[in-house]
């Protein structure tokens, strides 16, 4: 069993903004189609046999460029395959808590996802409390982006020391995935997953090849229980992340915690 822990389905507006112009040069699109099916995303999951995938919404300072209500009518098309995960306006707090509760009780979504250098701001900022303690609240896991950005953006937002350290000491309860692994701040975030038992990290917008010697390591050995396999989709195909899982080394059981068992634990999914 597979579970891809990050991926979007893209929409033209989505792939078309032009903080993207970097991750559309790297992956060799030239022109963004006028309409987008989710039988692309799904036609993705299945080359590399992921069972199930995590989309995401995201949510910025212009507004919904992937809002919760696109997610969820791909979710309630695809149950067995797609699973929610929600994001909120920073700007508005009660709003944003708000629609933290709508997203898992109404939309059925299992986490809620910003990423901090799309607001430029870190998540240690106090707008995001509300949403950590809505979370906590709701028993849904906070995700994130940690490590330099691919769009062009400032990328010291996602650094793991101290924003991620600050957060996990003042909401101890809550559970916090970062995903991109952390680079060039790996260590940082090995450490955090250490140190923190509710901290985790998923290797989205990574091919195992890219992935840093320490970290693998790490997946090997005492942090097999603390990293969730993600592909990014459609930045980076699953399959391809995929095809270079034995290259990892892992045994049995950390090799099966890392494409499902994590995800399974993290996300509260059957």
């Amino acid at each position: 069993m597979i579970i891809d822990a990050w991926i979007q389905h893209p929409t033209p507006a989505f792939m078309r903004d032009p903080m993207f112009a970097s991750l559309l040069r790297w992956m060799g699109v030239k022109t963004v189609p006028d309409e987008i099916p989710i039988e692309f995303t799904i036609a993705a999951l299945d080359a590399a046999k992921v069972d199930r995938a995590l989309v995401s919404a995201w949510y910025g300072p212009t507004g919904p460029l992937l809002s919760n209500d696109e997610v969820a009518a791909i979710t309630r098309a695809h149950p067995e395959r797609f699973v929610g995960v929600g994001s909120v306006d920073l700007r508005r707090p009660i709003a944003a808590v708000d629609e933290v509760r709508r997203c898992v009780e109404e939309l059925g979504f299992k986490a809620i996802r910003l990423l901090p250098w799309l607001w430029e701001l870190a998540p240690d900022n106090r707008l995001y409390y509300p949403i950590y303690a809505a979370c906590v609240a709701h028993g849904v896991p906070f995700c994130t982006q940690v490590g330099h950005t691919g769009p062009m953006r400032g990328s010291e937002y996602g650094r793991p020391i101290p924003h991620i350290d600050n957060v996990a000491l003042d909401f101890p309860e809550l559970t916090i995935v970062g995903g991109h692994v952390g680079y060039p701040w790996t260590d940082e975030m090995i450490a955090l997953a250490t140190k923190y038992p509710n901290v985790f990290i998923d290797t989205s917008a990574y091919k195992p090849s890219r992935l840093p010697a320490q970290f693998v390591e790490y997946m090997r050995k005492h942090g097999r229980k603390k990293v969730l396999f993600g592909s990014n989709w459609p930045m980076i195909a699953p399959a391809q992340c995929v095809a270079q899982i034995d290259d990892l080394g892992l045994d049995d059981e950390a090799r099966a915690l890392y494409l499902h068992g994590n995800a399974q634990r993290v996300f509260g999914l059957s």
